[in-house]
């Protein structure tokens, strides 16, 4: 699962696993072997029975016999943490009612404020050009700095996260990476203890579960590696089926339906949710010994013949897209509003955008757990980079202040911007 062919046609192993049974073994990366379920009624009896199937990694038992090499490419998605992916009973229910309770204050209204202004400020970015790679250029940026900005991030802090979590999502001397993220976070949580804002990092603080320090940093490494990458490859893809002809704007298609055919046809995230079974268990004729990975493939299990009517009808309630059971995502809402928000802006703000390359030369990054695409290349008519500006504009002027001045000042820190981090040029503009 972490070959080029693979990548290019997954769901050629997915029916090949079926062919045998619900689950298969599968090979998620040289040396790492795992059981990888693809039918949709055995995936739900596994991320519903936690007391078979346990989510903490420090069972698995190859990894601990020094089987898996600490360099393994899957070590970052699969190796435990203490945060609510890789916890059970009493201490998952613990760290899920932080993250749930905190996640809750992140109304509607407030996430589309907050996605519109840096959606306008990458595609200011780019819009002289009449090119882009909006995966690059946009999808992966635009959950960075949003996060960015939920939590709470000063100028310095947001610009190491940025450059972290891309470096460790590229895959770029991720170990040195990890280090940067973890030092960042840490820097930002002592100062969120001191000085407390309306941002997700203070409204974890002020919890009653009482987390501390190594627990705080825990759940946001957890919020955003479970958001950015997957938020990614939800525009991303949601991007590809509206500019091309199978599901395009010309059809007709609204964003949400795009969104529900991503998420059963394209799952961004296609497998994972790794489980541990506490003893040998049979999933209907294939043997998973205990404490070995057995990991949900949500797209194979989308896929199962046995939803082909709910597939049709492209329903919300019956994909995996989102997990299910205890440890099902949280965040499914804003994520989705993340993503229609930022395709609305970039749609209007470019109406003519179409496909650089043929729909076939488009190819799909390698690696076990998503669907993602390498890039997306697309040409547009080029538009002043002005839209900073008019958003300026909207804000309450300075004291004693003046507009025209102020404009200026905008267009000069969006210039500077492209020499700084994204994040500190940024808040340089909007002051946020």
């Amino acid at each position: 699962m972490h070959d080029t062919t693979f990548a290019a046609d997954p769901q050629r192993v997915y029916d090949q696993l079926r062919a045998h049974g619900p689950a298969g073994p599968v090979e998620l990366a040289p040396g790492v072997d795992a059981t990888l379920v693809v039918g949709h009624e055995m995936a739900l009896r596994v991320l519903q029975n936690s007391s078979l199937f346990a989510r903490d990694a420090r069972r698995w038992k190859a990894l601990n016999e020094g089987l898996i090499g600490m360099d393994s490419p899957v070590l970052p998605m699969m190796a435990y943490r203490p945060n609510c992916l890789f916890t059970d009973g009493a201490v998952h229910l613990r760290l899920r009612k932080a993250v749930t309770d905190s996640l809750a204050k992140l109304n509607i209204t407030r996430i589309r404020r907050d996605v519109q202004p840096i959606a306008d400020y990458l595609i200011d970015q780019f819009s002289e050009r009449g090119r882009a790679d909006l995966l690059n250029d946009y999808a992966k940026l635009l959950p960075l700095l949003l996060f960015n900005k939920i939590f709470g991030c000063p100028a310095d802090i947001g610009d190491t996260l940025t450059a972290a979590m891309s470096a460790i999502f590229d895959g770029k001397d991720a170990l040195r990476a990890n280090d940067q993220l973890n030092s960042c976070l840490m820097e930002l949580i002592a100062l969120k203890r001191r000085q407390q804002g309306d941002d997700l990092t203070s409204w974890l603080i002020q919890h009653p579960a009482g987390l501390t320090d190594e627990e705080l940093k825990d759940q946001l490494v957890m919020m955003m590696g479970a958001s950015v990458e997957p938020e990614r490859n939800l525009i991303g893809n949601v991007l590809l089926l509206l500019l091309t002809g199978s599901g395009g704007r010309q059809s007709g298609m609204m964003i949400e339906e795009a969104i529900d055919h991503v998420l059963w046809n394209l799952t961004p995230i296609a497998n994972y949710a790794t489980h541990y079974p506490v003893q040998d268990v049979d999933l209907d004729g294939v043997v998973a010994p205990a404490n070995t990975p057995v990991v949900i493939s949500f797209a194979g299990a989308n896929s199962d013949p046995a939803l082909a009517e709910a597939r049709r009808a492209n329903s919300r309630g019956a994909h995996l897209a989102w997990g299910a059971g205890p440890h099902a995502c949280p965040a499914k809402d804003p994520a989705q509003v993340i993503a229609i928000t930022a395709i609305e802006q970039l749609l209007n703000a470019l109406p003519d955008i179409t496909l650089a390359v043929p729909e076939t030369e488009l190819q799909w990054r390698p690696g076990p757990f998503h669907r993602a695409l390498v890039t997306l290349p697309v040409a547009f008519s080029p538009t002043p980079a002005n839209r900073v500006a008019a958003a300026i504009q909207n804000l309450p002027q300075s004291a004693g202040g003046d507009q025209a001045l102020q404009n200026a000042q905008a267009n000069s820190q969006w210039q500077e911007g492209r020499k700084k981090g994204f994040w500190s040029s940024f808040l340089d503009i909007f002051r946020a």
